[in-house]
């Protein structure tokens, strides 16, 4: 029997922005409640103009921002590619202009 080896997964992307939700828990006897408020991570997303937050462990954060990070790279990658190919038609549009005015006289 052949083994066929699967590609290993893609590394995951998230778009989004870290942030930190700060909240008194309502037990008076707290340490919250006389100032340092509880501290949880989270993960703010704008999906279709709602903004959902996704609270997280502080052992997912590594991860969390490696994805981010991921995201980030990959959209100046397309940005990158993306103006590249406006400066390609651009050329091409110029040559072929060029051309035109050639041929007609």
């Amino acid at each position: 029997m052949r083994h066929t080896q699967q590609p290993a997964p893609e590394p995951p992307l998230l778009r989004g922005s870290l942030i930190v939700l700060r909240r008194k828990c309502g037990k008076p006897s707290c340490a919250c409640a006389q100032g340092t408020p509880h501290e949880t991570p989270a993960l703010s997303v704008s999906l279709r103009n709602v903004t959902q937050l996704l609270t997280l462990r502080p052992h997912d954060l590594p991860a969390v921002r490696a994805a981010l990070r991921r995201y980030r790279s990959a959209v100046q990658d397309l940005d990158r590619r993306a103006l590249a190919g406006v400066k390609l038609l651009r050329q091409r549009l110029r040559k072929e202009k060029a051309e035109q005015k050639r041929a007609r006289r």
